[in-house]
């Protein structure tokens, strides 16, 4: 903890204040957040509009499938960043990591916006967006998972539950402003136009954003000390992960099943509304949009309602309660708006329970001397395997007709994560929270 945070006063049960530097710390960290699930969610909303774009264009489903294949390709680089970044973190303190990502997920975003197209370049377009794309997944194989990691040292131990609903309300703005700018692009600019150029406008909007986050971030408070980072050797942080090795694989299949059933909610019935039941974009862009402001207003409320519980009973519960709610998608298997809207905002309540809790529990199970690494890699792991592959994979089994794989797939993982964070919880302890 840094010596600005007012320590909770345990006897009387009051909740410590924050002070204005760690406020300042939370709302940097917060909006890098908000960068990466923007820049993240407005490519896989965009999909159908990038693929023709960067790929041959004669068959559109192809050239989407494609841009959904670069889309995960990002996520399988994830764990590289997890590796990297997070030693970095655990070794020279999380205050220039944070400044790094930010700065690499910026740059690169404004490339994307700018690159030339198949047509004018031919394949090497491509090229440059794979490469992009695989730059942001190792910045983000560690921002998430360390700005969590970095929020809960801010503050005073019992507030996990506030740090949780806040960061989760940066990450749902993020998601919010993705569906709200490809909204009103669509709304004011022609179909023709966003196939065009219109496209590249909210990739311009992110890289802007991003390098306000940068200009934010050089003041963040350090929560490692000198001498921790000088007694912390990449031997040691890697002995600290191997040791706790249960406990990386009950954080690769927390995160896992929540980013599955996120991008299926998020990118992947939206693209198969456009590409397979060929739904009207706006449309789906104004639910996408309706949806983001559920996740927002709700991940306001858990922070005030979970603040100072304990979060291994929340996220008990929520994460068995996700197991139903994913089967709800099979309510949408033909044309109809209304039969989307059901499905997209039906299963929104579950779906901000468990985004708003995942990365403060999984930031629980490992000791600080390791909690870069580790979180990040187990974070990078289930991000790259579950959930970077959910929107291909859902739109995949749309097109062979068998849809109903998919959620019992969510349902199979969700169950996993429970019994390895239980098994993880017991072996090692919980090192954050209760």
């Amino acid at each position: 903890m840094t010596d600005t945070v007012v320590k909770i006063d345990v006897e009387s049960g009051r909740k410590s204040r924050l002070s204005p530097e760690v406020r300042r710390g939370l709302l940097g960290l917060g909006l890098g957040n908000t960068l990466e699930w923007y820049d993240w969610m407005v490519f896989g909303l965009l999909s159908a509009f990038i693929g023709p774009k960067f790929f041959p264009s004669q068959d559109p489903v192809a050239a989407t499938l494609s841009a959904l294949a670069v889309f995960a390709v990002g996520f399988a680089f994830r764990p590289l960043g997890g590796i990297l970044l997070g030693t970095f973190a655990d070794r020279i303190g999380r205050r220039r990591v944070m400044l790094w990502s930010i700065m690499m997920m910026a740059t690169t975003t404004l490339i994307i916006a700018v690159s030339p197209t198949y047509d004018q370049i031919g394949p090497a377009a491509g090229v440059i967006l794979l490469v992009c794309r695989i730059v942001q997944g190792i910045s983000t194989g560690v921002e998430a998972p360390l700005s969590t990691a970095h929020a809960v040292e801010l503050v005073p131990e019992g507030r996990e539950g506030f740090v949780a609903g806040i960061i989760s309300f940066y990450v749902n703005l993020g998601i919010l402003l993705a569906s709200l700018v490809s909204y009103l692009c669509s709304l004011t600019l022609s179909g023709a136009v966003m196939a065009d150029w219109g496209w590249r406008v909210p990739f311009i909007v992110g890289a802007a954003f991003g390098f306000v986050v940068v200009y934010l971030r050089r003041t963040l408070p350090e929560t490692m000390k000198p001498e921790e980072m000088a007694d912390n050797s990449a031997k040691k942080v890697w002995g600290g992960v191997r040791k706790h090795w249960l406990s990386v694989l009950a954080i690769t299949f927390v995160v896992g099943a929540a980013q599955a059933y996120n991008y299926a909610w998020n990118t992947g019935l939206p693209t198969a509304a456009r590409t397979g039941f060929k739904e009207d974009a706006t449309a789906v862009f104004a639910l996408t949009t309706v949806l983001g402001v559920v996740l927002v207003v709700g991940s306001l409320i858990i922070s005030k309602v979970a603040d100072g519980k304990s979060m291994s009973k929340w996220f008990l519960i929520t994460r068995a309660l996700a197991i139903p709610s994913v089967f709800l998608m099979l309510m949408y298997v033909r044309p109809g708006i209304a039969g989307f809207a059901a499905v997209l905002l039906g299963g929104s309540v579950v779906l901000v329970l468990n985004m708003t809790l995942y990365n403060v529990v999984t930031s629980s199970l490992m000791p600080k001397g390791c909690r870069g690494a580790g979180t990040a890699l187990g974070y990078g792991l289930g991000v790259a395997l579950f959930g970077g592959t959910a929107s291909y994979l859902l739109v995949w089994l749309q097109s062979l007709n068998a849809s109903w794989i998919f959620p019992v797939y969510v349902a199979v993982l969700s169950t996993l994560s429970i019994v390895f964070y239980l098994l993880a919880r017991k072996k090692n302890g919980i090192f954050i929270g209760r």
